[in-house]
């Protein structure tokens, strides 16, 4: 095998345009025995975007590998290697439960039930399809059902998303690939096999959990919905003894904590219990919206063939001189705004994209840290306290109602009035108010200047009819589930794991998480 990388010119099917190219430059005198794309990524730097392909070549006679190689500028390699889930050797004393069915909780459920062991998985939201339609009645202007939202239900926060895999996360045991082939396997795009910056977008990702889910009941696995944790019970040696979940007492040794950020009260309950936790950073701050065309500008240039190009995204990152770090964090191109609350009087944005990416407007979260002066105490849960209070006031001056408070950039920046350049998404719509009223000062300043570096970044981001709808808070947990190197709390039995216990940020690094727990419950069980 010959992994080689090649440049394209945008153009309508770049695919056919490369089996063309790789044909041409191998040579009609050494036969091709297929080929496999590995990336695909999109390189601006020199003011010309290309396509950029990393491609895997066989070639029919070994004999012609090192000519063939030679003439790809390649290199002759082996075969990449995959991961396999380790297989158990015997089965547990009481069946494993999964609390939270998110990416973390999916995946260890998944391979739980592949391995023989028969997942009980408690949702305390609904099934995505019915989920579905409560958040669409909600966007259109009913009654917030607290129990499915868009945080709580089948699929998680990710199943309101732009459904974006990519990760920072070290990946030397190819646990990311193996997710990938999951959700191809689930009915996921193969082309998320690779691209190099994979999304399902949500309309697509819906199916896909409705699938995974089959395959963990096909398994023998139980999925009980409408169905919240509520205790543990620990034995006299600091083990799991019980769950109740709800109100029925379930005999457990095993369960797998993967209920996402927003349950406060779990985490409370697992403190009184005598489970070990530690305040940790998170950051907050508000959706910013531009025309999606600003953006491809702004990073593509202006070339007739950008139309062949996906719409652009950034990511962008800022030290501030007032010591305060800025970032972008869950860029949604060609989508929409979310109303993502899951409790009445708070008010909370998230973002949105559909598989196509059609939409007019490019939106992303920013984000700024706070820091432990922010808070009103020391206390543990004091930041999920401060979260609160920031939404409760965010849903308040937004006039009630889940309107959103919003205003143009160039009002925020500079007092400036502004034509707005972006219309607004958020769906229970929005009301233009100072949104500096809910942040400290210095986060006002550190905000502001880290808008000063980004318009230098990326020409435009900081144009002042672009639109800033408040507040995203959301993005990380302010708490952390302690666990040891078996991934287990000090409470045995229970792993800690996703967004939600402080180990994730995103659906690949929660699904990674929930892989990894699962193996380490197949060791401890052998």
């Amino acid at each position: 095998m010959i992994k080689a990388v090649f440049e394209l010119a945008p153009c309508a099917e770049p695919e056919s345009a490369l089996a063309e190219l790789i044909k041409e430059t191998v040579g009609r005198d050494i036969a091709l025995d297929g080929f496999e794309i590995r990336r695909r990524s999109v390189d601006a730097r020199r003011g010309r975007a290309r396509f950029v392909y990393t491609a895997d070549i066989q070639i029919a006679d070994k004999r012609d590998e090192a000519e063939a190689a030679f003439r790809l500028h390649g290199t002759v390699c082996e075969a990449e290697e995959e991961y396999s889930f380790p297989k158990p050797l015997r089965e547990p004393g009481t069946r494993p439960v999964v609390a939270g069915f998110g990416p973390a909780g999916i995946f260890a459920a998944l391979c739980l039930a592949e391995s023989g062991y028969k997942p009980i998985v408690l949702e305390r939201g609904r099934p995505v399809d019915i989920r579905a339609r409560d958040v669409e009645a909600f966007f259109s202007g009913g009654e917030l059902d607290e129990n499915s939202n868009v945080q709580y239900g089948e699929g998680g926060a990710g199943a309101f998303s732009d459904g974006k895999l990519n990760t920072l996360v070290k990946d030397r045991s190819f646990r990311g690939g193996y997710v990938l082939k999951k959700l191809v396997e689930a009915g996921a795009p193969p082309e998320i096999l690779w691209l190099a910056h994979p999304h399902v977008g949500t309309d697509k990702l819906r199916p896909v959990v409705k699938n995974i889910r089959g395959r963990i009941l096909a398994l023998g696995g139980e999925i009980r919905f409408g169905t919240p944790l509520e205790d543990i019970g620990v034995n006299a040696l600091g083990g799991l003894e019980y769950i109740i979940a709800g109100g029925e007492k379930i005999k457990a040794d095993a369960l797998f904590l993967a209920v996402g950020q927003s349950a406060r009260g779990i985490a409370e309950t697992l403190y009184k219990r005598g489970a070990e936790l530690e305040r940790k950073p998170f950051s907050v701050g508000f959706r910013i919206e531009h025309p999606q065309g600003l953006i491809n500008a702004a990073q593509y240039g202006a070339g007739d063939e950008t139309r062949f190009l996906p719409p652009a995204e950034y990511k962008l990152f800022s030290h501030t001189a007032c010591g305060r770090t800025v970032y972008s964090f869950c860029m949604c191109p060609g989508g929409s705004v979310l109303a993502a609350a899951s409790e009445r009087g708070k008010l909370v944005t998230n973002g949105m994209s559909l598989h196509s990416r059609a939409g007019a407007n490019a939106n992303s979260a920013i984000l700024c840290e706070v820091l432990p002066s922010d808070l009103p105490s020391s206390g543990l849960f004091a930041g999920y306290e401060w979260r609160g209070s920031l939404e409760k006031a965010a849903y308040e001056l937004g006039g009630g109602g889940f309107t959103a408070p919003a205003q143009l950039l160039g009002e925020y920046l500079k007092g400036e009035r502004a034509v707005p350049a972006a219309a607004p998404t958020y769906p229970r719509g929005v009301r233009p108010c100072d949104v500096s009223r809910l942040f400290a000062p210095q986060m006002n300043v550190a905000f502001r200047q880290a808008f000063a570096e980004f318009g230098r970044k990326v020409r435009g981001f900081d144009h002042p009819g672009a639109l800033i709808t408040a507040a995203e808070t959301r993005t990380s947990s302010p708490v952390r589930v302690l666990r040891g190197a078996d991934r287990q709390s000090n409470i045995k039995g229970v792993y800690p794991l996703g967004e939600g216990a402080g180990y994730a940020g995103g659906i690949m690094s929660a699904a990674i998480d929930g892989i990894k727990s699962a193996e380490e419950y197949v060791l401890q069980v052998q």
